[in-house]
């Protein structure tokens, strides 16, 4: 670990009183038994109800799946690592040998997690209403740009649903490559 986690405090605007629960939030399961999986389990179900909430708040006329996709726009590894690189995150993990050399803190699916870990230990601190307040607080300006936007609808549901509007079949998909890692995955797709 590089950087001082009480900065990373201070940074997500929390004053911890119990430090340990963010080195450990902090800690990839590469670099010591006691890590961040179980946390990053319990953030990312606290992540997915704050935003939900709010969502709900600010969309008081959309429907479950716009509501959902909203969401799903906001509560993923991209939308999480981006949050974590403004942080600097990356600084502050403590990860092995094996993902240091592979550069791991800079790496979508580590930041995202650390994250999601950070939140849930934010909440083990201190309770829902801090967590709370740290998730709106470091989602406020891409909450601002979801609301400002709207939700677009993916380009499958959208040619599905023009299809179904002018009563025609849906079409059939054969996947013709499949390229990426096997967790950030690129699909090209005939249809």
């Amino acid at each position: 670990m590089n950087g001082d986690p009480s900065r990373l405090a201070r940074a997500i605007g929390h004053r911890f009183q119990r430090l340990p629960l963010l080195s450990q939030a902090l800690t990839h399961r590469s670099a010591a038994a006691e890590n961040n999986e179980r946390l990053e389990f319990l953030g990312d179900a606290l992540l997915g109800f704050v935003i939900a909430e709010a969502l709900w708040g600010r969309f008081p006329d959309a429907d479950e799946g716009r509501l959902s996709r909203l969401r799903a726009t906001l509560v993923k590894k991209a939308s999480l690592a981006r949050v974590a690189r403004g942080l600097e995150l990356g600084d502050y993990l403590s990860l092995g040998a094996g993902e240091l050399r592979t550069g791991g803190h800079a790496r979508d699916s580590i930041l995202a997690d650390a994250m999601e870990a950070v939140f849930a230990a934010v909440f083990l601190d201190r309770g829902f209403d801090a967590a709370r307040e740290v998730i709106l607080s470091l989602f406020r300006e891409p909450l601002d740009r979801v609301v400002a936007q709207g939700a677009t609808k993916d380009p499958k549901t959208r040619l599905q649903e023009r299809l179904q509007a002018e009563k025609r079949p849906l079409p059939a998909y054969d996947v013709l490559d499949v390229s990426g890692s096997q967790h950030d995955q690129s699909f090209l797709v005939r249809c």
